[in-house]
């Protein structure tokens, strides 16, 4: 009897949130919208000394710094979201270039936060006698946007977000990243 009452209460939450998403709040036409975005991005790579990418050179190590762009887009479900998005990044040291997609799953916090898990595919080309290599990446983040700090009279709906996220290369790095992210 209980299994059968949460089933009820989950399948009413799911058609109210269904129909909260197919009316806007003045009932003229649909709610789900597509949120595009851009930003850059800048931090550092650090792979274990385990790491696929062997022992080379007297450090025994790869790691670099990295610019990087990302492109994506979001589809608000309500208090969550779904995305996708694509990065390149150049890198320093011993990281030449490093490309990706990955798909991004959170929660909306406040007008325009963010917090998300992500998990895609991670393209690493080494210089200084490192080999390219391919692998999954998974990661976390979260993005503040204008409302959250006092300044949402100013960019409205669209505008920057502040990134800050931590990925990692199949388990083997730790990349910690920071930037801005421009929402339109």
């Amino acid at each position: 009897m209980k299994i059968a009452l949460i089933a009820a209460a989950l399948a009413a939450s799911t058609a109210s949130a269904a129909y909260a998403q197919d009316v806007s709040p003045d009932g003229s036409e649909p709610a789900v919208s597509f949120e595009p975005y851009v930003g850059l991005l800048g931090g550092y790579h650090n792979f274990d000394r385990r790491s696929e990418f062997g022992t080379v050179g007297p450090r025994g190590k790869m790691d670099g710094a990295l610019i990087e762009g990302v492109a994506g887009i979001n589809m608000p479900l309500g208090p969550v979201f779904v995305g996708v998005e694509g990065n390149v990044a150049k890198g320093f040291k011993d990281i030449d270039w490093e490309y990706g997609v990955k798909g991004r799953f959170g929660a909306r916090a406040g007008q325009s936060g963010l917090i998300y898990v992500s998990t895609g595919y991670q393209w690493v080309n080494g210089r200084k006698g490192f080999q390219d290599h391919s692998d999954m990446s998974y990661g976390v983040g979260v993005e503040v946007g204008p409302k959250e700090i006092g300044l949402g009279g100013v960019f409205g709906e669209a505008g920057p977000r502040l990134r800050l996220e931590a990925t990692t290369y199949d388990f083997d790095s730790i990349r910690p990243m920071a930037g801005v992210v421009f929402a339109f």
